[in-house]
């Protein structure tokens, strides 16, 4: 069953099992990218071939409306060292994401008749895991 995008929630704190909410997000990045490819091709082949390398991750890079307190709240955190979760549906009933990293934050430009955005950086420093949930 497929499941919608309602109710995502993006959580941060300084230990993995007191995480509250950061902010209403407004949108998420892909959890991971393709792996590097590393060439084995020898002499001998007549077509390239690989083998799986160091899975590649950039920044993830969440969309949230600006408010001040909003914005102060996650600056203040900006740089520390915190675990992060994304939560799929109500307290995760459809899975759990977790990593560890540094956020920082900014406000996004904007033009005639349009929302104030901000955007929170994180820069993961472990890999990008699911989360066991008990039933």
């Amino acid at each position: 069953m497929a499941i919608n995008t309602c109710n995502i929630t993006l959580k941060s704190g300084a230990d993995p099992l007191t995480l509250e909410k950061l902010v209403d997000i407004k949108d998420f990045p892909d959890l991971g990218g393709a792996p590097e490819l590393l060439e084995t091709t020898t002499l001998s082949d007549c077509t390239q071939t690989f083998i799986n390398g160091v899975q590649s991750v950039n920044a993830l890079e969440f969309t949230a409306n600006y408010t001040k307190e909003d914005y102060l709240r996650v600056k203040a955190d900006e740089g520390k060292d915190l675990y992060y979760a994304l939560e799929f549906g109500k307290d995760g009933e459809h899975g759990i994401f977790e990593w560890q990293g540094q956020h920082s934050v900014w406000v996004t430009g904007g033009g005639v008749n349009e929302v104030v955005e901000m955007v929170i950086q994180i820069a993961p420093s472990t890999a990008i895991t699911p989360k066991e949930v008990e039933e």
